[in-house]
């Protein structure tokens, strides 16, 4: 007891020396902290470094099914300078600027569809592209027809914060002929069109099967010799692996039916038949990953990217599970989609260059 006396006035001492340290110097550390991410992250253009050719980056990888890695649907794609947006799922905005994506380069958005997933987060890209990205004309927003009336929907909701924005900071940081967005719709039913022709650019759209959703799209960006195909929401499609013929990478939507199928039975397990229901609807407009890799490996992509995740796939532990049989039907490189991961396609190569911008 005597010895055990003094060694507790000792750790009661120092457990006091520590709380006082961190009382003297805390606010000294906090403030260190603060400026070295500010120093890091403000100003930040994770593409400034970008070899000239296609840089892809998978800004939201995940899908209506809460996931807390993964935000909504975005792909970026940077070409000799321009970087265009595709979906603006729920979160990517904000995910667009912590991974140092450059919104006065943003030159337009594309939409593959409608679905409220794809689209929630258009607010805030179109809000940034003009107070952060200085943009002194809206965002061109294209898609298949019916762009318009979403378009029309989000400028008349953010007009009121428009006009705040502007008393608050004025018009020579915020001018008024750059907020919103204009749509530039295009007809998809006849098969492939071009949509997009600049600069060396050029950007096609397919009509895909995500039925009973109409119109739906997939998109191809060609630039310098190098492209990446987007799949959009849809089930396995011929007009998309057509559109993916010797595309350099494929991002392609992926839904996993056995793990879809187990939530569905766990639900109507627990008496929750209407969100059973539910499961057992989707599979039948997503493709699944085995059946993307045998469109890869027809298509002869270089490389196939799976994005828009279902169901969530919050550990890597799951990543075997739900990747299960596509090595058997597509021998080239696969990899399941994450936030932040960027791929660059380097003009006048044929190497894919994969990293992280987090």
């Amino acid at each position: 007891m005597r010895v055990l006396k003094p060694l507790l006035v000792i750790l009661a001492a120092l457990l006091l020396a520590g709380a006082l340290a961190r009382t003297v110097f805390g606010v000294q550390v906090g403030e260190a902290v603060f400026r070295a991410a500010v120093n890091k992250q403000a100003g930040r253009n994770a593409l400034a470094d970008a070899p000239d050719g296609l840089t892809v980056v998978l800004v939201g990888t995940g899908s209506p099914v809460p996931d807390k890695g993964r935000m909504g649907p975005m792909t970026v794609v940077s070409a000799g300078g321009h970087v265009f947006i595709i979906d603006a799922g729920a979160g990517t905005g904000r995910r667009f600027g912590e991974l140092g994506l450059p919104w006065g380069q943003v030159e337009a958005a594309f939409l593959t569809h409608f679905h409220s997933d794809h689209i929630d987060g258009l607010g805030e890209v179109m809000l940034q592209h003009w107070a952060a990205g200085g943009a002194d004309q809206p965002l061109p927003v294209y898609g298949p027809k019916g762009v318009e009336l979403v378009v029309e929907g989000f400028n008349e909701a953010y007009a009121l914060d428009a006009a705040y924005r502007i008393a608050h900071h004025g018009v020579q940081v915020v001018p008024l002929s750059g907020s919103g967005a204009q749509a530039f719709p295009f007809d998809s039913t006849q098969g492939a069109v071009r949509v997009y022709d600049k600069d060396g650019l050029t950007v096609t759209a397919v009509p895909v099967d995500h039925h009973p959703v109409d119109p739906a799209v997939g998109y191809r960006f060609d630039y310098k010799g190098r492209s990446v195909t987007l799949s959009g929401d849809t089930a396995k499609s011929q007009a998309l692996q057509d559109l993916a013929r010797d595309t350099d990478l494929l991002v392609h939507e992926a839904l996993n039916p056995e793990m879809v199928a187990g939530i569905g039975q766990r639900l109507t397990d627990i008496g929750d038949p209407r969100l059973a229901k539910i499961m057992h609807d989707i599979p039948s407009y997503h493709t699944t990953p085995v059946e993307a890799a045998e469109l890869a490996k027809a298509a002869g992509a270089k490389m196939l990217v799976f994005s828009h995740l279902v169901p969530a796939v919050p550990s890597r532990l799951l990543y075997p599970m739900f990747l299960k049989g596509t090595k058997k039907a597509y021998e080239g490189p696969i990899i399941l989609g994450e936030d932040g991961m960027a791929f660059e396609l380097p003009a006048g190569s044929d190497k894919i260059v994969r990293k992280r911008l987090d």
